[in-house]
């Protein structure tokens, strides 16, 4: 559901997913197997306020902003996220009118795993896509 329609999945959940100020989309991508994913803003730092809280400084820092475009593997490598290449990455340039959130890869043991463990999983980084 929240890969469909991000938006109305997180009103369901009582859950404000565009900037508070301004109407605008969420879309949520999902990393797997063969791709990740992850999120800039090119232009300013757009960014799911309403989700995710304020923004950290080296997401809207000018380095960041043009080098995850430009050498999307070398920017992840630098925050740890090692990503092989025979997996693609595909940024995602948000802008005013839309949004994105990164859906983490599911961990192999998903059905094993407590709603407390999963909640440990979830963090800002992970739903931008600098960390696996």
């Amino acid at each position: 559901r929240l890969l469909r329609d991000a938006h109305s999945a997180l009103q369901e959940l009582g859950m404000e997913g565009s900037n508070p100020h301004a109407s605008t989309k969420l879309v949520a991508v999902s990393n797997n197997a063969e791709q990740h994913n992850v999120i800039v803003c090119t232009l300013c730092s757009c960014y799911p306020t309403g989700l995710l809280g304020p923004s950290p400084s080296w997401y809207k820092s000018r380095s960041y902003r043009a080098r995850v475009v430009r050498d999307p593997r070398k920017t992840l490598k630098d925050f740890g996220t090692n990503i092989p290449p025979t997996r693609a990455v595909v940024v995602h340039d948000s802008t005013a009118d839309c949004r994105y959130m990164v859906i983490p890869e599911a961990p192999e043991n998903l059905n094993e795993m407590t709603d407390e463990q999963l909640y440990k999983l979830v963090s800002r980084d992970r739903l931008i896509g600098v960390k696996p």
